[in-house]
C-alpha cells in the first residue's frame, strides 16, 4: 500500500472520530410546551339605546316652489332688472322686466273716452225715459177724463171728475202704452253699451299692468332669457325663479323603516323633526327641518315610500359638524341639486344597538367578543344604511364589543383575542386549557 493511501485512510478515520465525539458531547435540547395560536380579531364597542331612533337616508335637494316667468302680452322689452340673471336674488313683488307700454296706454285712454261717452248716453236715455213716462201719464189722464165726461157738456167738480177717471181706469178702459214708447229698451241698450265700455277699460288697464312683470315671491333666478330690445309674445318663457323660503329633500324609505316613524302619513300635524347634512369644503354642514309629507303611493320598481323633508331658510348657513367654525362667513347655504344625507327622528318600540354594517353577518347574526370567547347572536335588523346597521336582540345585553373582521371557521365559544390585548401568550394558554 502506498504512503498516500495510508495518509488518506488516516484522515478519514480521524474525521469519523471527531464526528462521533461531537455527537457524544452535544447538549440536550430544552423541552417547551406547544403554544396554541388564538385568532386576532378587530372589534368595535357598541351600546344599547332606547327611545329616539335616527332613520337615515339620502336624497337630492330640490325646490319646494318654482315658477316659470313669461310675457302675457306682446311687445318689446325696454328694461330688464340687473338682478334678473342666473344665480341672482330677487325680492317678492320686484319688477323683473318691462314691456313697451305706449300702445297699452293709448288703449286705456281710448277706453276711458268710450266710457265717458256711454255715461252721457245713459244719462240721455234716463232723461228720455222720464219724459216719456210724463207724456204717457198726461195722455192717460186725458183719455180717462174724456171717458169719464162722455157726452155731457156739464162741468163737474174736480173731485167728481177724478173719481170717475179712477173708476174708468179700474174698469180697464185705458189702453197699455207701447213698450217702445216708454223708452226703457233704449235705456237698457245704453246701459249695456256702458258696461261693455267699462269692461274694455278694465281689459286695457289689465293689459297695461302686464307690461311690468314682477316676481311672485322672493327667490333665486334659476334661468333667464331676456334682454332689452327682444320682441316677446304671450306665453313666451323668459326665465324661472325658485322660492328660497324652503327647500325639499326626497328620501326613499323601505316599508319597515317608514313604519318606525309615528304619524308619517299625517306628517303636517305630527311635526316630525329631521335634518340633512351636506359636504362642502371638506367638512360636513347640517340644516334642521321637519317631515313635510309622505307619498302614499308605493314605488312599483323599488318598493319604497318617498318621504319629503322641508328645510326652512335654506340660504341660512349650515351648522358645522365636528368642530366650531371660527369664521361665520364660511358657512355655505344649502345648495340646490346637492346630494345630502338625511336623518329622521323616530321612536323605536324596543332597545336597539348601532353597529358597523360589516359587523352584520349572514343570516342576520352578529359576532360578539365576550370574555375572550366568540358569541354568535341572532338579531332583528331595524334599519341598515351604507355604513351602519340598527339591530335589536336579547343577546346584545347592555353593550359590549362586536367583531368587525372576518373569521375563516367561526364556532360559537371559540377563543379569540382583540387587538391591543396584553398577556396574549398566557391568556391563550389559559383559554386552551379550559
Amino acid at each position: 500500500m502506498s504512503r498516500q493511501a495510508i495518509y488518506a485512510i488516516a484522515v478519514l478515520l480521524a474525521a469519523v472520530g471527531i464526528t462521533f465525539g461531537m455527537i457524544a458531547l452535544r447538549p440536550e435540547p430544552e423541552e417547551q410546551e406547544p403554544v396554541a395560536t388564538v385568532p386576532l380579531v378587530e372589534v368595535q364597542p357598541y351600546t344599547v339605546n332606547s327611545g329616539a331612533l335616527e332613520i337615515l337616508g339620502t336624497g337630492t335637494v330640490q325646490p319646494r316652489e318654482e315658477v316659470s316667468l313669461g310675457a302675457e302680452i306682446a311687445g318689446r322689452l325696454v328694461w330688464v332688472n340687473p338682478d334678473f340673471r342666473e344665480g341672482g336674488s330677487v325680492g317678492a313683488g320686484e319688477v323683473l322686466f318691462r314691456i313697451d307700454a305706449s300702445d297699452y296706454q293709448n288703449r286705456v285712454r281710448s277706453a276711458q273716452a268710450d266710457v265717458a261717452a256711454q255715461d252721457v248716453a245713459v244719462l240721455q236715455a234716463q232723461e228720455e225715459v222720464a219724459i216719456a213716462q210724463a207724456e204717457l201719464q198726461r195722455f192717460a189722464n186725458r183719455e180717462s177724463t174724456r171717458a169719464a165726461v162722455g157726452g155731457n157738456a156739464r162741468i163737474l167738480p174736480p173731485e167728481q171728475l177724478a173719481g170717475r177717471a179712477a173708476g174708468a181706469s179700474l174698469a180697464g178702459d185705458a189702453p197699455d202704452p207701447n213698450i217702445l214708447a216708454t223708452r226703457e229698451p233704449q235705456l237698457r241698450s245704453a246701459q249695456a253699451a256702458q258696461e261693455r265700455a267699462q269692461a274694455n277699460l278694465a281689459d286695457a288697464r289689465l293689459a297695461l299692468s302686464r307690461t311690468a312683470v314682477r316676481a311672485p315671491f322672493a327667490g333665486l333666478v334659476r334661468s333667464e332669457n331676456a334682454s332689452v330690445g327682444t320682441l316677446v309674445q304671450p306665453g313666451q318663457a323668459l326665465g324661472s325663479v325658485v322660492a328660497t323660503d324652503a327647500y325639499e329633500v326626497r328620501v326613499s324609505l323601505s316599508e319597515q323603516e317608514a313604519a318606525l316613524i309615528p304619524g308619517l302619513f299625517n306628517a303636517r300635524g305630527a311635526n316630525i323633526p329631521a335634518s340633512v347634512e351636506m359636504e362642502y369644503g371638506g367638512r360636513l354642514w347640517r340644516w334642521t327641518g321637519v317631515v313635510d309629507r309622505a307619498d302614499p303611493i308605493l314605488d312599483a320598481e323599488t318598493r319604497t315610500i318617498d318621504v319629503f323633508l322641508r328645510i326652512p331658510n335654506p340660504q341660512r348657513g349650515g351648522v358645522a359638524i365636528g368642530g366650531d367654525d371660527t369664521d361665520p362667513g364660511a358657512a355655505p347655504p344649502l345648495l340646490l341639486g346637492s346630494f345630502v344625507s338625511a336623518s329622521i327622528t323616530a321612536g323605536a318600540a324596543q332597545p336597539y344597538a348601532t353597529i358597523p354594517l360589516e359587523a352584520l353577518r349572514e343570516g342576520d347574526t352578529v359576532w360578539l367578543l365576550v370574555q375572550g370567547k366568540l358569541r354568535i347572536v341572532p338579531v332583528d335588523v331595524i334599519q341598515r344604511t351604507d355604513r351602519l346597521a340598527f339591530v335589536s336582540g336579547e343577546g346584545l345585553g347592555q353593550g359590549g364589543s362586536v367583531i368587525t373582521s372576518a373569521l375563516r371557521t367561526p364556532v360559537d365559544g371559540m377563543s379569540l383575542r382583540a387587538e391591543g390585548d396584553a398577556g396574549t401568550a398566557s391568556a391563550s394558554g389559559d383559554a386552551n386549557g379550559e
